[in-house]
């Protein structure tokens, strides 16, 4: 058995399920990353859980926290003349303003070019020296130190055609924001191992401290997320919440210093707009001074505007674990993979995705 199938060994997690249904407590739990979401879906942990426990997936998915007025202003730029948008694949599908889309603008005669890493848009600009190349900054921690040290490559290199759509999110403000919200009732959160690895154990420290709540950062395998619902468990029922890390094998409680100080020194918080969230302050990251030549919102004029969310969709709702996917009008009706009304079944990672492709409809 090698060192990863360990942490899939169907015997070691059926203890661990007995362990859980031993404590007598259920929890109500969330996590906050997309590649969680459907790791719990396709594993079957979902449907194998003790009764009690309520598995609520959050603001994790960074194409579906992308707001309305986001995709409304990347399609203004992906339709403005000489430019050129780069764009990771999962955006292409995302629906904007009457149902329009990166796809669909591409069809229309927009250039629109699917990238697989920020970099690969800087040599798009390098290429196209009188075209103006914009790539779509979507992500929370994990990628923005990615495409901030691909922005010092551009002034290293003087490359000045090519900017960036910073629509980067923080993972912290939006906890902070979910365990503020009346209407919540989170007892527990799986954080999210991707971004721990850069932030690592501190930004979350107030979790704990201030709400009371017990906090995990955990793998993906069935194994990582078997222990720490059974760490959050007893936790809750001793009433001493911490926050523990239980991702030592990659992630370190300092975190990634080098790869904050790129993000740092090339970006700055802001206030951000979060899909059925709202404006969450200092949720953002915008250019600092020192780099604003790169910023495509100034290069091409572009402003968030206020844009009508899309009828039917209970998308924000959803991420915001107040909603199941299955309970959405919606669902496998109008709104399937295959012609998406909202981004939470556009992304691989998104809730209804993993709802709609592992069955759950109920």
């Amino acid at each position: 058995m090698s060192f990863l199938d360990s942490f899939k060994d169907p015997e070691l997690s059926r203890r661990l399920l007995d362990q859980l249904a031993a404590e007598g407590q259920g929890l109500r739990f969330m996590e906050v990353c997309g590649t969680h979401t459907v790791a719990i879906f396709q594993s079957g942990l979902h449907s194998l859980l003790p009764p009690g426990f309520v598995h609520l997936s959050g603001p994790g998915c960074p194409v579906c926290v992308t707001d309305d007025a986001e995709v409304a202003a990347y399609l203004e730029a992906a339709n403005k003349p000489g430019v050129i948008m780069a764009t990771f694949g999962d955006l292409m599908k995302v629906p904007g303003p009457g149902g329009a889309n990166l796809k669909t603008a591409q069809a229309e005669g927009a250039r629109v070019k699917v990238v697989y890493a920020p970099f690969d848009a800087l040599t798009l600009a390098r290429d196209n020296p009188g075209d103006t190349v914009v790539f779509i900054g979507v992500g929370f921690e994990t990628t923005a130190p990615t495409i901030a040290a691909t922005v010092m490559m551009a002034r290293a290199q003087g490359i000045a055609n090519f900017k960036v759509l910073s629509f980067h999110k923080l993972v912290p403000p939006a906890l902070s924001a979910l365990l503020s919200d009346p209407e919540m009732n989170i007892e527990a959160f799986i954080l999210p191992g991707h971004v721990s690895t850069i932030i690592g154990l501190a930004p979350y420290e107030f979790i704990a401290r201030d709400h009371g709540v017990p906090a995990v950062i955990a793998g993906f395998e069935p194994m990582d997320i078997l222990q720490a619902l059974l760490a959050l468990t007893r936790m809750r029922k001793s009433g001493k919440p911490e926050v523990k890390n239980l991702y030592t094998r990659v992630t370190s409680d300092a975190g990634n210093p080098k790869a904050m100080a790129v993000m740092n020194e090339v970006f700055r918080t802001c206030d951000a707009r979060w899909r059925g969230i709202g404006v969450i302050p200092g949720s953002g990251l915008t250019f600092r001074e020192a780099y604003a030549e790169f910023d495509a919102f100034a290069a091409l004029g572009i402003e968030l505007k206020t844009v009508a969310p899309i009828k039917g969709c209970r998308c924000g709702d959803v991420l915001k674990g107040k909603l199941k996917p299955s309970d959405c009008p919606l669902f496998k009706t109008a709104c399937t993979p295959a012609r998406p009304v909202g981004p939470c079944m556009v992304s691989t990672e998104g809730s209804c995705a993993a709802y709609f492709k592992y069955h759950l409809d109920a």
